[in-house]
């Protein structure tokens, strides 16, 4: 369907818009920028500490190295077919922009994912050297490593978007999709191969140390160890922050091309007239501007992540804080935004629903978080539970801990299918008149 939807012609708002997003992306790398000097200007000075890490660095850049050269292959081969594909469908210039826009996708997927193990690995050795002086060191330098990954997700994908729009304008939605392609194509690559890579190492580690020599999983005199580690980074820093990626790209690519939907539904293009055509696209830049909040409610949650001096107990307290700090600021802004921008072409009226369904999604991470720490915080009941029951034996604790599994997935899938009622009561269906 978007390869049939032709945009209105983007007006001077739009154009303003389109800026403004394309400087939050570019605020968010420069945070991120910041945040890799902060990290990096910490001095290490324990050489035993520097060795290990530099052992499990050069484990980690040789995987990422050997994958990319790998899948280098079956990414050309992919640009080159999508190329043949759609000459016939979008003529050459367009068919050239969905293969550039799929190259981009996947490289902005991998570069997230290598900044990200890349300052993982400078940041753990900091983070431990840190420990040795205070958790509160130790919290504030491990935060600020992971939430560069996190800024580059973000600013990346935004920008990658943003420059789709602003290059090809009404012919975006047929490009648009190869962006979301790309990126997805990396993070199955780097995810499925990562976390095969750390699972092996990891039971590598305990076979050769705990049942073969009787010594700790975790323990230096145990070589195995350092595949552990770097398996650990390439699966749960690479490979996760590359499906984060996939994840916010692709989720913003759905909801620009539901957006663009509109155009083609002739009960929406009846039910608003005239001003049809202006509202679909203020409803199709409409995820670009929240994406854009989202950068700064970010950088407020991270500011929020203090522990300032005191003992710290629970670790996910200060997270919790700036997780909750992030969030309130972004539902003040949802509201601001549809106050000054979605207005009822009909009425005039300020639409609030479109405020409310995105403050639903805020709640459902929320709850999320909530239900999350419940199931796996070292000091609540099914935690402590399960630990208990290892005292009588295997069964009981496989028992415990599948009942507890279990229970948790029922609590995700209630308080999903709470949103999506949601959703129905704020856009009933008798409110619209849409196919």
């Amino acid at each position: 369907m978007e390869g049939k939807i032709v945009l209105p012609a983007f007006g001077p708002v739009e154009w303003k818009i389109l800026y403004g997003v394309l400087c939050s992306a570019a605020i968010a790398i420069a945070y991120g920028l910041y945040l890799i000097r902060k990290v990096i200007d910490i001095e290490v000075k324990n050489q035993k500490m520097i060795d290990v890490a530099l052992a499990i660095e050069e484990g980690a850049y040789a995987y990422l190295r050997r994958q990319i050269k790998t899948m280098s292959v079956f990414v050309v081969g992919l640009a080159v077919l999508l190329y043949l594909v759609y000459v016939p469908i979008f003529g050459q210039t367009l068919a050239i922009g969905v293969s550039i826009a799929f190259l981009m996708g996947v490289a902005a997927s991998y570069g997230a994912g290598a900044i990200g193990m890349w300052l993982a690995v400078k940041g753990n050795v900091r983070s431990a050297f840190s420990a040795l002086t205070g958790f509160d060191k130790a919290l504030d330098v491990s935060f600020k490593a992971g939430s560069v990954a996190g800024m580059f997700t973000v600013g990346f994908g935004l920008l990658g978007a943003t420059i789709i729009f602003m290059i090809f304008k009404e012919d975006a939605m047929k490009v648009l999709v190869g962006f979301g392609f790309g990126g997805a194509l990396a993070a199955l690559f780097m995810r499925m191969g990562g976390g095969i890579f750390t699972k092996a190492a990891d039971v590598g580690a305990d076979l050769v140390g705990k049942v073969e020599v009787g010594i700790p999983e975790d323990d230096p005199r145990n070589a195995a160890t350092i595949a552990d580690n770097v398996g650990d980074n390439v699966g749960d820093c690479t490979g996760m922050v590359a499906d984060v990626f996939e994840s916010y790209e692709v989720t913003l690519v759905a909801a620009i091309i539901l957006a663009a939907g509109c155009l083609a539904d002739s009960s929406f293009v009846q039910q608003y007239g005239g001003a049809s055509s202006d509202f679909a696209l203020k409803l199709i830049l409409f995820p670009l501007l929240i994406r854009a909040l989202g950068v700064f409610s970010s950088i407020i949650g991270i500011w929020c992540v203090r522990v300032k001096g005191e003992i710290m107990t629970d670790p996910m307290k200060p997270i919790a804080r700036g997780y909750m700090a992030s969030a309130l600021a972004s539902i003040v802004g949802f509201f601001i935004i549809n106050a000054f921008y979605l207005k009822d072409p009909q009425t005039g009226a300020v639409d609030w629903r479109f405020a409310m369904a995105a403050t639903v999604g805020i709640l459902l991470a929320i709850a999320t978080l909530f239900i999350t720490n419940y199931f796996t915080h070292p000091s609540k009941r099914p935690a402590t539970e399960t630990a208990l029951s290892s005292k009588t034996g295997p069964a009981t604790v496989i028992l415990t801990g599948m009942a507890y599994g279990l229970e948790s997935s029922v609590w995700a899938v209630i308080v999903i299918a709470v949103t999506i009622l949601s959703s129905i009561w704020i856009v009933p269906e008798e409110s619209v008149s849409w196919d």
